[in-house]
């Protein structure tokens, strides 16, 4: 900034950031691809609006996994998209099947993993057999996989791994700890990739000049990476241990992201009246299931664990402590 001059970049971002974006695939998953199908967008949310919109017209449908993102339904249907919940089984760890999308139409798949609320993953065969399904009927595929990077036991899949016929949505906000500079990516297909470009100048003109220097100098900051990963790791394990002792025990095995999504059915049908009476009563946000399963989410929580150990194990106290005086659980 002292150096430089800040100004518009070229719509899909600058050069050498998409380059070394297309270098993480290699880091990452051993994918060669070509920078040339990398779009730096304002934010993963500037990457849903601008893939949705160059990839489905009005009155298209889209299929998601419920429990999902509540933006995605809400981006699609701003843009006169269909969104078309599919309601997700915990036997199948609240991610979708072709089963799950037998029967049902639709001209594009959004698929996250590791997901929000659940933090669970597919593995490959189950991400290669969902995209099998969207291109045995001629329908786009996208994957969101903006939690990348931070997994624990397993490594997370790309999508690119098992097709070049995909889009793909990253972000800086959560593995890089850039939220609020608002950058983010996309991998298209080459053949898309001025349909992309065309519609980014006219949405955004370009992203944030600033952010994306700032994004390209956190691609190489590995160390500092991998200390708030081993930070989100310990919190996951406390969570993993105290939230059963307290009454929280039937949960999705968190793989990636950092939050535990936990059916709490026996407890409340009203996941927003007792988020409100935990928040009023223990002093601890946690956020109901219904902002991600209008259907069911009346019997969940999502509880977050991207803070300091610290105040993770406060709020596992006062939980304990909340429980207790309900009853329901061990102080």
């Amino acid at each position: 900034m002292e150096n430089d001059p800040l100004g518009y970049t070229v719509a899909l971002g600058l050069p050498e950031l998409r380059a070394r974006i297309a270098k993480l695939y290699d880091e990452w998953y051993g994918i060669d691809l070509d920078p040339g199908r990398v779009v730096v967008t304002p934010g993963s949310s500037g990457g849903f609006i601008l893939a949705f919109t160059a990839l489905f017209d009005a009155g298209d449908r889209m299929a998601l996994g419920a429990p999902g993102y509540p933006s995605y339904r809400q981006i699609l249907k701003a843009l006169d998209v269909t969104p078309v919940e599919v309601q997700c089984s915990a036997e199948n760890r609240y991610q979708p099947t072709p089963r799950d999308l037998a029967g049902i139409d639709y001209e594009g798949l959004l698929v996250a993993s590791p997901a929000n609320p659940s933090g669970t993953m597919l593995e490959k065969p189950e991400l290669a057999a969902l995209i099998a399904d969207a291109q045995a009927r001629g329908a786009a595929f996208l994957s969101d996989e903006i939690y990348h990077g931070i997994e624990y036991e397993k490594d997370a899949v790309s999508a690119l791994e098992i097709s070049d016929d995909v889009v793909v949505i990253n972000s800086f906000s959560k593995y890089f700890s850039m939220t609020g500079w608002r950058i983010g990516w996309l991998v298209v297909p080459e053949d898309m990739v001025r349909q992309f470009e065309r519609l980014a100048q006219n949405l955004f003109i370009c992203p944030t000049h600033a952010a994306q220097v700032a994004a390209l100098a956190a691609l190489d900051a590995q160390d500092e990476l991998e200390e708030n990963l081993a930070v989100y790791a310990r919190n996951r394990q406390l969570m993993l241990d105290g939230l059963p002792r307290i009454g929280f025990d039937r949960i999705a095995p968190p793989d990636g992201a950092f939050y535990v999504y936990a059916d709490v059915s026996r407890l409340t049908n009203d996941s927003r009246a007792f988020a409100r009476e935990i928040l009023d009563q223990a002093g601890v946000a946690v956020t109901p299931g219904l902002d991600f399963d209008p259907v069911r989410g009346g019997g969940t929580l999502r509880f977050a664990y991207a803070q300091s150990t610290e105040e993770i194990k406060e709020g596992l106290a006062r939980l304990g402590a909340f429980m207790a005086a309900r009853g329901q659980g061990a102080a």
